[in-house]
């Protein structure tokens, strides 16, 4: 049997971090995934480092709003009925945590991580090579009316308290950024947020860099991690099984195969989001990734073209795809910006991993000594990849954290 000190379970943003904490603080670690790095959630987002998102998306509480929602009239939220069996409990559990009081205390809770986001990426872009995948325009929400800016302005105003750099632009001045949008009322330009033009990229090129310093990389299922009689762990792969102290799981949307096999019940729940990429129209171009506030959809300068994601699904992880946000999105994003045409075959899918209060499960299993959790970073998998890895391998290692990782104990629930 092959051995080292930690296998990390599952190669996207997360995982492939914490290799590369681990690996920095003199661990021997294997990396094990059925695919390859970035490759499943890691793949599909926007692509932002939100150096800017000290808030989390919260449940809505308007009552207007919510009849909205329950009806599906707004695009940036879908589900079906026939998935509110599974889905509605988990959804009542989201609603209970963004009451206000809860919310503040997540807002704490998050923003060391938040505010390290960008500063640990950029360590792992210069040592991985990387960047020329990193570009730090920002980001720029936009509003269609003048009552949706006046809300827009006024959440941005909150966040001037943590010392952020935002703009407020009237029609002159999003046109004067980005010339070949539509008019629109406004929009609010966070400038510290810095966006990547491949996310799968971004993840290939830390596992490259984690491979080049010496670490292993195994296709393998994740499921055959198992506890040995002495207390160790080990997982199967190609060449036999491979034995390690610790064991990490990172496994993104599918962390929930590990953790209930062991008897940690979490409230975990699935946001799901689609993309599709298209051609710019001739001579267009876009400078920035862009939010239509008012339909819920974003459009993302990549490497591929112009990716335009989806809001978020309610549905079960695993559920056939049903991409009824990207049509109804694509015509109001081709009045918006001219895209010419589809680059994907279909829409693209994947599932972020949510618990209710938008904090990521951090650090060990209480009942299994050697078992370590970094899942669940709902939205901000990309943007919380090295931050997290960082707090997780000072944890493991004995270092001193860099913040107390009490808020994202496992058995906070």
């Amino acid at each position: 049997m092959r051995t080292a000190d930690v296998i990390v379970l599952g190669a996207g943003m997360i995982g492939v971090s914490a290799a590369l904490h681990l690996q920095a603080r003199g661990r021997d670690v294997v990396m094990l995934d059925r695919r390859g790095a970035g490759l499943e959630t890691s793949f599909g987002n926007a692509g932002l480092i939100e150096r800017s998102s000290i808030f989390p998306y919260l449940f809505p509480r308007d009552p207007a709003r919510l009849v909205k929602y329950a009806l599906n009239l707004l695009p940036e939220a879908h589900y079906d009925l026939a998935a509110l069996p599974s889905v509605g409990p988990w959804l009542m559990r989201y609603w209970r945590e963004s009451a206000p009081a809860r919310v503040a205390r997540s807002v704490a809770a998050r923003r060391p991580l938040i505010e390290r986001s960008l500063s640990e990426h950029e360590v792992l872009i210069e040592q991985a090579g990387a960047g020329a995948l990193l570009r730090r325009t920002g980001w720029i929400k936009l509003f269609r009316s003048e009552e949706t800016l006046a809300h827009g302005v006024a959440d941005a105003e909150k966040l001037r308290a943590y010392d952020l750099h935002i703009d407020i632009l009237d029609a002159a001045g999003v046109a004067a950024r980005e010339p070949h949008l539509a008019p629109v009322a406004g929009a609010v330009h966070y400038r510290d947020t810095a966006s990547v033009s491949d996310p799968g990229a971004l993840a290939r090129a830390y596992a490259e860099l984690f491979l080049s310093r010496g670490g292993r990389f195994v296709m393998g299922d994740a499921l055959t991690l198992e506890q040995e009689a002495d207390g160790r762990w080990s997982v199967a792969g190609p060449d036999g099984r491979i034995s390690a102290r610790d064991a990490v799981v990172a496994l993104g949307p599918w962390s929930d195969h590990i953790f209930r096999r062991y008897g940690y019940d979490m409230p975990f729940g699935f946001k799901r989001g689609y993309h599709m990429h298209y051609a710019p129209g001739e001579g267009a171009k876009l400078n920035h990734p862009v939010l239509d506030a008012d339909n819920g959809y974003l459009l993302a300068p990549m490497d591929r073209g112009i990716r335009l994601t989806s809001g978020a699904e309610f549905a079960p992880r695993d559920a056939p795809p049903t991409p009824v946000q990207i049509e109804l999105c694509e015509p109001i994003a081709r009045a918006l910006f001219p895209l010419g045409e589809a680059l994907d075959a279909a829409p693209w899918k994947g599932a972020r991993p949510c618990l209710p209060d938008m904090l990521p499960v951090l650090g060990p299993a209480p009942r299994h000594k050697g078992l370590w959790f970094d899942f669940g970073h709902a939205h901000h998998g990309l943007t919380l990849g090295p931050a997290s890895g960082r707090l997780l391998a000072e944890m493991m290692t004995g270092e001193t954290p860099f913040t107390d990782p009490f808020p994202y104990r496992p058995d906070r629930f």
